[in-house]
């Protein structure tokens, strides 16, 4: 059975002789972790908990092919990141925006903010949010995942790389190419026609 050194060398290596406590310690000291990536890339019809129940299942069943080539959390992180993207895709979600798509406070909030530059009140920050939740459910997962972690989480490159095995020319590529896709549908939401006012 191959090693490797680490902090995560010893509970690893009782996890693959089916230590049920050394399994246990496993999860508790890294649930944080997985539970963080799994409530920021989870798809809206899936609970936090059996998703990350699913990662958990993903990390053990893949245990053996451990090999220390990274560090751990970083490939237990791989393993959430997949396992959220996976979903991700299963979950069908529409290509376009639409403005008879969105609530009437988010339709108002957008036309406000297209013609206005005043400072957001409350309302409409809140409504701003679900905008860009809703303009992020247009992308395909992986490019969903890196707007997530650079504009919302504010990660390095090099954070970004170790999350998802990437190297940080692919990362930075990637990258470009999902903040143009956003672009591209805001612009054709702003491009569609607006609805009438609603009574």
């Amino acid at each position: 059975m191959p090693q490797f050194p680490g902090a995560w060398a010893e509970i690893v290596a009782r996890v693959r002789e089916n230590d049920d406590e050394a399994a246990e310690a496993l999860i508790q000291q890294l649930y944080p972790m997985v539970l963080r990536i799994a409530r920021a890339h989870r798809p809206s019809r899936m609970a936090e908990e059996d998703l990350c129940q699913e990662i958990f299942l993903g990390v053990f069943k893949s245990l053996g092919q451990f090999r220390g080539a990274v560090p751990f959390e970083h490939w237990v992180s791989r393993i959430a990141v997949n396992t959220c993207i996976d979903h991700l895709r299963r979950q069908r979600s529409r290509p376009e925006l639409r403005w008879a798509d969105l609530p009437e406070v988010e339709a108002q909030t957008l036309q406000s903010l297209a013609a206005d530059t005043a400072e957001p009140s409350a309302e409409q920050n809140v409504a701003a949010r679900d905008l860009v939740a809703r303009l992020l459910e247009t992308l395909d997962p992986k490019d969903r995942a890196l707007i997530q972690w650079f504009e919302l989480e504010d990660r390095t490159v090099a954070e970004v790389s170790a999350l998802t095995g990437w190297n940080p020319t692919l990362v930075k590529v990637r990258a470009f190419r999902a903040r143009r896709r956003l672009r591209r549908a805001l612009d054709s939401l702003l491009q569609s026609p607006t609805p009438p006012a609603r009574a």
